[in-house]
């Protein structure tokens, strides 16, 4: 029995490359890296970093509701970052997304992120 299904949402930006923006698997949903693109414009926020970080968690969030769960039920978080400068503000921003208990995490820099963003994140759920 094949019980994998793709979520998609507009709400979210448009893949840009040869992925789903999700993956749900029984009660178990991969969330695709999301970087800071606005879905209505595909064009990147480039303002500052914790604007990046706030799109990249509206846009990771717009999918978690799509499949039908919520930021708080991601058991599992991978953040890459162009420099980890940047760690405090990610943990700061985070700190607006997610509540206690938070999810398990890898956060580490990267020499390069898609369209010279300065995070990506990705994300395991689990709807059970």
């Amino acid at each position: 029995m094949n019980n994998k299904s793709i979520v998609s949402t507009d709400k979210a930006p448009a893949a840009i490359g040869t992925y789903s923006q999700a993956v749900k698997v029984g009660d178990t949903v991969y969330l695709s890296g999301q970087i800071p693109l606005v879905p209505e414009t595909m064009e990147m926020v480039t303002e500052s970093f914790t604007a990046q970080a706030e799109r990249v968690f509206e846009n990771m969030k717009a999918v978690a509701e799509e499949a039908g769960g919520s930021l708080d039920q991601c058991v599992k978080l991978t953040i890459l970052l162009s420099d980890l400068k940047y760690f405090a503000e990610v943990n700061a921003v985070m700190e607006r997304y997610f509540t206690a208990p938070y999810p398990a995490r890898a956060a580490f820099a990267v020499k390069a992120l898609p369209k010279d963003a300065d995070i990506e994140v990705e994300a395991i759920m689990s709807l059970a």
